[in-house]
């Protein structure tokens, strides 16, 4: 109260005298009583070697667990017949590689197809921000990798959409060499808008893969395993050996709901399945 606001001693007297009133005091802010809080537990996480995390490691676990936090993960499931596309691939690796200078994986058959679904569904080819839905021009097919030190990383083939099959397994192949000699380059690991998991590589049947932020999806694919089928043919059905996968397609339930998702994965499936045998290289 005092000239120009100064505070007086009579200020602070009548201050004290009012109970030092609430009036004065700084708002708290309310607690949302909704909101994800992590529990303060203690568990015995029993004894052994202590291995510390390396950087790259540590990256890897934040963005897994901030993964999970932001996107709500639902996973669709189907199984394609693969007999058609490993047919091909075994009949025609040699010729190619020899044609071409490029080995033959599945990798590069599968960027392929995927691409070609993602063009098919572009909004599976998104990402988020705020209320916002931002449907990427570009289709980027990014590869999860396990690196010789068994951290992962996601190299990327830009543009896959736009190039041949010779193009795409130059690309893939180039990627996984530098991949193998920790070469990697900052490019080649940036600009992802959907990623492919090929968890069949280590034996698994399926998985159900953790979304690789900011996109909204991601395709694990299993071991491709021979088993009896029941087919239709002129002679009606029969059971026949075919070569079977599993797709599994995470994705985030905010934005891509199980009709979009499902479609997807059918849509891959399918292309898969309809692989052209006469197909020249």
């Amino acid at each position: 109260t005092g000239h120009e606001g100064r505070l007086r001693k009579s200020d602070l007297f009548q201050y004290i005298d009012e109970g030092r009133p609430f009036k004065f005091a700084q708002p708290v802010a309310q607690q949302d009583p909704t909101a994800y809080r992590i529990p303060q537990l203690t568990f015995d996480k029993g004894k052994g070697k202590v291995i510390e995390m390396d950087r790259m490691r540590q990256m890897i676990a934040n963005h897994m667990v901030y993964s999970k936090h932001t996107s709500p993960h639902v996973t669709a499931y189907v199984e394609a017949d693969m007999t058609n596309m490993v047919t091909w691939r075994n009949a025609n690796k040699a010729a190619f590689q020899e044609k071409h200078g490029e080995r033959l994986t599945f990798t590069p058959l599968f960027v392929e197809a995927v691409a070609q679904a993602v063009k098919d569904f572009p909004n599976i080819n998104a990402s988020v921000d705020g209320n916002s839905i931002i449907v990427k021009e570009d289709i980027n097919i990014g590869m999860a990798t396990a690196l010789p030190n068994g951290n992962l990383i996601v190299p990327v083939v830009k543009n896959a959409d736009t190039k041949n099959l010779k193009s795409i397994a130059q690309n893939v192949n180039e990627l996984a060499g530098k991949a193998r000699e920790n070469k990697l380059a900052g490019d080649d690991i940036k600009g992802s808008t959907f990623t492919i998991s090929n968890v069949g590589t280590f034996g698994s049947v399926m998985g159900t893969p953790i979304i690789n932020q900011p996109e909204v999806a991601i395709l694990a694919l299993g071991i491709i395993k021979k088993r009896p089928e029941v087919i239709t043919t002129e002679k009606g059905d029969e059971i026949a050996i075919r070569s079977m996968m599993y797709l599994s397609l995470s994705f985030d339930h905010r934005v891509v709901d199980g009709f979009l998702g499902g479609s997807f994965v059918r849509r891959v499936a399918d292309y898969f399945e309809q692989f052209d045998v006469n197909r020249k290289i």
